[in-house]
């Protein structure tokens, strides 16, 4: 029987993003997430603004093949690590990847709601239900492991004051850790829309250059690395692989971010 999903605003784009992986695994297979297959045929929910937005499918699929990559060689250098994923969604990234000592999912209360009726996840993988700039620290109770935060999807929907802000409760509460964060780019911001995430009511609202400006922001964070989507995109799209030799273009994309505490 499927799950009929009632919700607005951010919430909503979490069931965009879970399509449009499902989608690209049926289809082209740039990735495989048959977790995503599995939750889209449990869903009753109207796929068809997401059906035809190719530019967010895209972007999705570009920030998973980076993101699971950057993930993937964290945990083999540091095996045993906690994970902390912020704005989790329906990110099914937990199954994806090995290595993790304890994997915790962090989202609204709402949205957990929703990952509880069709994720039942315990033992190495946690839900917690709590906003990204709540003082969810406490949650996480291992101590001295390595620590990897991953932001996806988040940053564009929020003021600079809440990125701030989710910062200091990760510096709060780590005395170190790896943070992999997504940002979009100011332009794109004030420019770009998504025909499926304006649907939902979402909206861009935030955006910074680079990750030198970003770790210029918050207090004990280091500016260690980023990797433009074009990286992603290249794996699927050959002509990228131009593309991301001109410097507009891979500082015009939306980036992962690499900071350290």
């Amino acid at each position: 029987m499927s799950e009929k999903i009632s919700l607005s605003g951010v919430p909503e784009t979490m069931l965009q993003t879970v399509y449009a992986r499902a989608k690209e695994t049926r289809t082209r297979g740039a990735i495989c997430d048959e977790k995503a297959v599995e939750l889209i045929k449990n869903l009753d929910y109207d796929f068809s603004l997401a059906d035809k937005d190719a530019a967010m499918r895209n972007g999705v699929v570009a920030r998973t093949i980076v993101l699971d990559k950057l993930v993937k060689n964290f945990l083999e250098e540091h095996k045993g690590s906690v994970v902390v994923n912020i704005a989790c969604g329906l990110d099914t990234r937990c199954y994806r990847v090995s290595g993790f000592g304890h994997w915790y999912n962090l989202d609204l209360p709402e949205t957990i709601a929703v990952r509880e009726k069709l994720l039942a996840e315990n033992g190495k993988i946690s839900q917690i239900a709590a906003s990204a700039t709540d003082d969810w620290g406490g949650e996480v109770k291992e101590e001295d492991l390595p620590v990897l935060v991953v932001i996806e999807g988040l940053t564009m929907y929020l003021s600079e004051a809440d990125v701030k802000k989710i910062f200091e409760v990760i510096s709060k509460r780590f005395k170190n850790a790896t943070v992999f964060v997504e940002t979009m780019n100011p332009a794109v911001v004030k420019n770009f829309k998504e025909k499926s995430i304006e649907g939902s009511n979402a909206k861009f609202t935030w955006g910074i250059k680079n990750g030198k400006d970003l770790a210029a922001l918050l207090p004990g964070f280091d500016f260690r690395e980023e990797h433009s989507l074009v990286e992603g995109m290249a794996e699927f799209i050959p002509i990228y692989k131009l593309f991301g030799k001109i410097p507009f273009v891979r500082n015009i994309s939306n980036k992962i971010i690499v900071l350290e505490k």
